[in-house]
């Protein structure tokens, strides 16, 4: 049974599990998609995704129009995705900008950082903010400014700070400690305003639960952007 934090007539917030797919193609395994339409007894309609390998807060549409309003309100980049994550060292400033040119490369299922606009080649930016350090790990809040594949792992990773547990960019074995803490988008056109968030649970995070807990207690609410 999966997580509803908030749902109303044209909108459903979920907490995704590590693992899941946001959606799946014909054939494939099980997605939250599925999922959800079983759990909620009708259709749902994705308006974004989480790797498969990451955990976090998703919002999925009830109905035709409001897919619409909120699929064009995160291409505007309106919807603002916020996430944790936990990484193997410490960057070199406590916060900051990160922006890099990034290839995903189909056959590799990869994402690489490179140095100069080509074809295939997408500019990545997002910020950052280190919570938390314990035992040669960092806590940071990262706020997404761009949506690319595999973003948030590949940019720290070229930085020799991998997530932990991400085995494909460096970060050693076990889960990717990476999860979708917080979607809000404060006042979308056509949009309703809404802020929903979900800490996530297990040992891998336990180190940083004060941490954690107090970024929430910090958090606006709905309506009120962030400074």
């Amino acid at each position: 049974m999966l997580s509803i934090l908030k749902q109303d007539s044209s909108r459903v917030f979920c907490v995704k599990p590590p693992g899941v797919l946001s959606q799946a193609a014909p054939g494939q395994e099980e997605s939250m998609l599925s999922l959800l339409e079983r759990q909620l007894g009708g259709p749902v309609w994705p308006v974004h995704r989480l790797d498969q390998a990451v955990g976090g807060v998703m919002v999925f549409a009830r109905t035709q129009a409001a897919a619409g309003a909120l699929s064009q309100a995160v291409a505007r980049r309106l919807v603002q995705k916020e996430y944790l994550a936990v990484l193997r060292g410490r960057p070199a400033q406590a916060e900051g900008e990160l922006r890099d040119l990034l290839y995903w490369d189909s056959a590799r299922g990869k994402s690489f950082v490179v140095s100069r606009m080509r074809r295939g080649v997408k500019e990545a930016s997002l910020s950052y903010r280190l919570l938390a350090e314990e035992g040669g790990l960092s806590l940071a809040h990262v706020l997404l400014h761009t949506g690319r594949s595999h973003q948030i792992r590949v940019q720290f990773a070229s930085r020799g700070t991998p997530l932990l547990g991400d085995g494909r960019y460096g970060g050693g074995a076990g889960p990717v400690a990476l999860w979708g803490w917080r979607l809000s988008c404060p006042g979308c056109e056509g949009v309703r305003p809404f802020a929903v968030s979900a800490a996530p649970e297990g040992a891998l995070w336990s180190p940083f639960r004060q941490a954690i807990e107090a970024l929430g207690a910090a958090a606006p609410p709905a309506g009120r952007p962030r400074p």
